[in-house]
């Protein structure tokens, strides 16, 4: 579990799998240790590399405020210091942002990329605001992140469907620092790093195969942004699937699909 001072912070990574190269971006709020069981899925099939992003987890939580072309060199450090000229990418919702900065700032260097429920910002469409949800009270905040998570989730549909019930208790509770800790201001920072993000004038520089993925329900990133996106992108595909901004736990046909991609 290595530590390196990177970018002017001390970042936090892992490494596991074998295969081709994999580089991971992961989601507002996320951890290595949140993530790792999907890390393994992917190191089943590919060499991967996940860092906890600035502000998360072991990596350091420096002064902000943090932009996302932040985020990005941050990786371009990291993947510099491991040696890797090119590699693929995958970038889950907050990831699939960084990794569309990453992407049109250093093209040259992905071979494949995958986007998860994510939105490219301004013209293109943002996702939903999570930085103006911290300020809701309890019962207020459950509410609009169930239905935000896939918008057929209101309490009559998750008491006629068990697994989508099971799916949001498996989810629940899982993110939000203590009030008033370093931790929490981590993951504001990052919050407000992600209110600005706005790549929709740059994607024509990204030149790899891009897989984007939409859930059919996604009120978080939905499925207008993952169009545009294709839109936008040279080489790009869109795959939509049945389920909400989880869709890849969701939909037992998206993680063949996106495995198959990044490995072809």
């Amino acid at each position: 579990m290595p530590t390196e001072r990177l970018n002017g912070i001390d970042l936090h990574w892992e490494q596991a799998g074998d295969g081709p190269r994999l580089l991971m971006f992961n989601g507002s709020g996320s951890t290595i240790e949140r993530m790792r069981p999907l890390m393994s899925v992917l190191a089943s099939q590919f060499d991967v590399v996940l860092h906890d992003q600035r502000g998360l987890g072991k990596t350091e939580i420096p002064a902000g405020p943090y932009s996302m072309a932040d985020y990005a060199t941050d990786a371009i450090a990291l993947v510099d210091f491991l040696g890797w000229e090119t590699f693929n990418v995958i970038g889950i919702s907050f990831g699939g942002m960084v990794a569309q900065e990453f992407a049109v700032t250093v093209p040259e260097r992905v071979e494949r990329l995958a986007l998860l429920c994510t939105s490219p910002g301004g013209e293109g469409g943002s996702s939903y605001p999570l930085h103006k949800i911290r300020s809701m009270d309890a019962s207020e905040r459950a509410a609009i992140s169930m239905t935000i998570m896939d918008t057929r989730f209101t309490p009559e549909w998750l008491d006629a469907h068990p697994s989508d019930r099971m799916f949001v208790d498996g989810i629940s509770g899982q993110y939000g620092a203590k009030a008033g800790s370093e931790a929490e201001r981590g993951e504001i920072e990052q919050l407000n790093a992600r209110s600005t993000h706005d790549v929709w004038d740059r994607l024509s520089r990204i030149t790899a195969p891009t897989f984007i993925g939409a859930g059919r329900y996604d009120g978080i990133a939905p499925l207008s942004n993952s169009e545009a996106l294709a839109e936008r992108i040279p080489n790009a595909e869109l795959h939509v699937y049945e389920g909400g901004h989880g869709f890849f736990a969701q939909d037992a046909t998206a993680f063949p699909e996106i495995l198959g991609f990044l490995a072809s």
